[in-house]
């Protein structure tokens, strides 16, 4: 099962040899990073499964990393001492290819363009391997797929980890805004605090359906990068009832730094229908679309159903009895918009 997971950042400066003194500028995040460590030693799981922006990414495919084992260390931060030996769970890593094959899903392990470990990943265990030194290694990438994707690959994930019957935890790598601060590195943007606040309220009371309902124009004009990650952990945790934790959240540096923790109240009960939060989020959107398609005029629901015939079915569809008369007997061009999800 999983056991506990958890919502960290990722800068590099906060490893020492790579931050040279800086890294006391966030000495908060360190102090709740320190403490991560220690339960996840405390846990000793099989396997950290590590989700990470700055893994091999695409628009239309979440990439998990193949192979054996992979290395890395932080050279391009000036600290080429700081090296990392990981082996991946090769098993679970062949379930969750599997599963997401069999569900038609897009994911796999196809097109990996860098072998090496990224930062995202190596944040996180430089911390972990400070406290326990054991367990295999899941690395997950994110993608351009819709928020509601992602959720359900955290489903597939969390299916796989009860199939091979695999102790996990799971590590969301995510920075908050990029936009806190005019003396930032990326500038300042209102939408950056704003994001922080509200992201930190959701994960730090473990509402994880209203990850779902971020915009995906205000979560990119915050600039964030760990928003897909946080979410495909709560897919992970797909009906579980969890008591999330709050452990510290900085902004000094002009980018967000957020750790929450999450631990399930009971691992093994039935899955709370409450917590099946994309469940919930889809039906909302049927009714909504429902709703939509009710208040349609014929034009409308006309290019609705030829559209929705071709690309479900296949079909061609023939013209619909009802049609107003000049909907038959007058020629004009036709202009249809379809919008993303």
């Amino acid at each position: 099962m999983i056991i506990a997971a958890y919502m960290v950042p990722h800068p590099p400066m906060i490893v020492p040899a790579v931050g040279r003194g800086s890294e006391q500028q966030i000495e908060k995040t360190i102090r709740a990073y320190q403490q991560v460590a220690e339960e996840i030693a405390d846990i000793r799981p099989d396997t950290i499964i590590i989700s990470s922006p700055h893994a091999t990414m695409y628009a239309d495919y979440i990439h998990v990393s193949p192979g054996k084992k992979a290395s890395g260390s932080f050279e391009n931060f000036r600290a080429p001492q700081e090296r990392f030996e990981e082996e991946y769970d090769q098993k679970l890593v062949n379930v969750i290819e599997a599963l997401a094959q069999e569900k038609d899903f897009p994911a796999g392990t196809l097109g990996e363009r860098e072998k090496k470990l990224d930062h995202g990943t190596m944040v996180p265990l430089y911390f972990i391997r400070q406290k326990y030194q054991s367990g295999k290694i899941v690395r997950i990438g994110l993608s351009g797929l819709s928020l509601a994707q992602h959720y359900a690959f955290g489903e597939i994930v969390r299916e796989a980890v009860q199939m091979t019957d695999t102790k996990a935890v799971y590590i969301a790598s995510g920075d908050l805004s990029h936009k806190l601060q005019t003396y930032g590195p990326y500038g300042y943007a209102p939408e950056g605090p704003e994001y922080d606040e509200k992201i930190m309220e959701v994960c730090s009371a473990g509402d994880f359906g209203k990850l779902l309902e971020f915009d995906e124009t205000f979560c990119e004009k915050a600039a964030e990068c760990g928003h897909r990650s946080f979410v495909i952990m709560a897919g992970a945790l797909d009906g579980v009832n969890v008591t999330a934790k709050e452990l510290s959240h900085e902004d000094v540096t002009g980018v967000g730094y957020g750790i929450c923790t999450f631990h399930p109240v009971d691992p093994e009960a039935e899955p709370d229908p409450a917590r099946r939060f994309l469940d919930v989020y889809l039906r909302l959107k049927e009714e909504e679309l429902q709703e939509k398609k009710a208040g349609e005029d014929a034009y409308v629901r006309l290019a609705r159903n030829t559209i929705e015939g071709y690309i479900r079915h296949g079909e061609v569809i023939s013209p619909p009895t009802g049609l107003p008369e000049e909907m038959k007997k007058e020629k004009a061009g036709a202009f249809v918009s379809i919008h993303e999800h």
